[in-house]
């Protein structure tokens, strides 16, 4: 097991801040901005969030390449919260980690002294606990572009070039830069939503498989879709969690030849 610590570089940052203006605050007798303090209060109390998530195959010490374990790390990065990463190699699977999932999938997080699988739940619960910054979706609008990842998978394992996975691909893709056309940049609209770091970690895995394996890119007609992967993949928190080229190459490979 390798165990990696973060800490987001913008909450240090803030609580920096805060203990700068809170001296000289108290020095010149005003009365402390609430916002700040509350923020300063929670961050130096929280403690870092145990977190396994897949290790790299091709450079030890790396995250791999779970665009699932992206998702959560992506969610814990927007809410600034700290968290303690548990590098596991899922090909020689130690005890100690088929103990705290039964199931021997990542992402699993510790939330009071309990190992909580399933990145859907695990997002529901950074959102129910570290409610600041908001990033729950609309209902009407958390299935937008949840398509996208099954049919990109359907192209990709695909052997013939006219059974019409790639169309399918492409409708989707399309209705999603409609969308994106009217209600973006982002999928609710000015701001990142939890919706966009699901798809996003999904949408980087189809442009670096596709492209290696069938020489394949999104369209120049897309051109909201592409300016959405590049404005999300583009943010502190992705380059931050993102996996390496090489090692999400060598997660589809078997998929891909099997």
């Amino acid at each position: 097991m390798i165990s990696l610590r973060f800490q987001p570089s913008t909450t240090a940052g803030v609580l920096s801040a805060s203990v700068n203006r809170a001296g000289f605050i108290k020095r010149c007798g005003l009365t402390k901005p609430r916002r700040t303090a509350r923020f300063g209060t929670m961050a130096m109390a929280a403690a870092p969030l145990e977190i396994c998530v897949k290790a790299s195959i091709t450079t030890p010490n790396k995250l791999g390449d779970c665009p699932f374990c992206q998702r959560v790390l992506l969610t814990m990065e927007e809410k600034h919260v700290p968290y303690d990463m548990k590098m596991v190699d899922l090909s020689n699977k130690p005890e100690w980690f088929l103990k705290i999932s039964a199931e021997g999938k990542v992402p699993v997080v510790k939330f009071d002294e309990k190992w909580v699988p399933d990145s859907d739940v695990i997002t529901q619960s950074l959102e129910d606990k570290y409610p600041e910054p908001p990033l729950a979706t609309p209902p009407e609008k958390a299935s937008v572009g949840s398509k996208i990842f099954s049919t990109f998978i359907g192209f990709l394992k695909s052997k013939d070039p006219k059974d019409g996975t790639e169309q399918v691909l492409l409708d989707e893709l399309s209705a999603f830069n409609d969308y994106l056309k009217e209600n973006g940049p982002y999928i609710n609209g000015e701001k990142i939503s939890a919706a966009d770091l699901s798809l996003a970690p999904k949408l980087y895995h189809m442009k670096i498989a596709l492209g290696h394996f069938k020489n394949w890119s999104v369209p120049d007609s897309l051109s909201s879709l592409k300016s959405y992967m590049e404005n999300v993949f583009s943010r502190d928190s992705f380059k931050k969690t993102e996996a390496q080229t090489e090692d999400v190459i060598a997660g589809w490979r078997p998929k891909v030849m099997g």
